[in-house]
């Protein structure tokens, strides 16, 4: 009988533990990148607010270029929609909203994860004169886990996952416009 209430305690302990320490880590998270673009900060943002151009940039575009796409709405204003359907798990299912344009510096889109997981996490790209031609993007991205699912920060480098995809965006993102 010793040893059960032994093993029981040691079982209660285990996972105990864990939720308690899940109470003092933060639920939020941010990521974001830049990169300096050698074209004006109008044409740039004239390019970047136009979801459709993502294909010609971003890095989850281009893992599976045979993904199911589809829109509603007028891209490059409030309301546009973009999703997408791919069976990489990757990539998934989702879609995303241009919730708030600030004409020339900023873009703010929610992402929505449909498959293989759900989600709804805001982002946004926003753009800064350096010099005439000269223009710092910024892309960054929002995130939340719930209590006690954030315990999984404490393991996970968002920053170096979601960062380098944001990186390798950007840089395509200049490429493409410094072209």
């Amino acid at each position: 009988m010793k040893i059960l209430k032994k093993i029981l305690i040691v079982l209660v302990v285990i996972i105990a533990l864990p939720l308690i320490v899940a109470l003092f880590v933060k639920k939020d998270y941010t990521v974001q990148k830049e990169i300096v673009i050698n074209k004006p900060k109008q044409e740039v943002f004239d390019y970047i607010k136009y979801l459709k151009n993502q294909d010609n940039y971003s890095k989850w575009n281009s893992i599976d270029p045979y993904m199911k796409k589809s829109y509603s709405g007028t891209d490059g204003t409030v309301g546009f929609v973009a999703r997408w359907e791919s069976d990489n798990d990757e990539v998934g299912w989702g879609e995303q909203e241009i919730k708030a344009i600030n004409e020339g510096e900023r873009l703010d889109f929610e992402l929505r994860f449909l498959k293989p997981f759900e989600a709804t996490e805001p982002a946004f790209m926003t753009t800064e004169s350096i010099a005439y031609n000269q223009t710092k993007v910024t892309w960054g991205f929002n995130g939340h886990m719930n209590y006690p699912t954030n315990i999984w920060l404490l393991f996970m480098d968002f920053e170096k996952m979601i960062g380098d995809d944001l990186q390798s965006g950007l840089s395509k993102l200049k490429i493409e416009l410094e072209k």
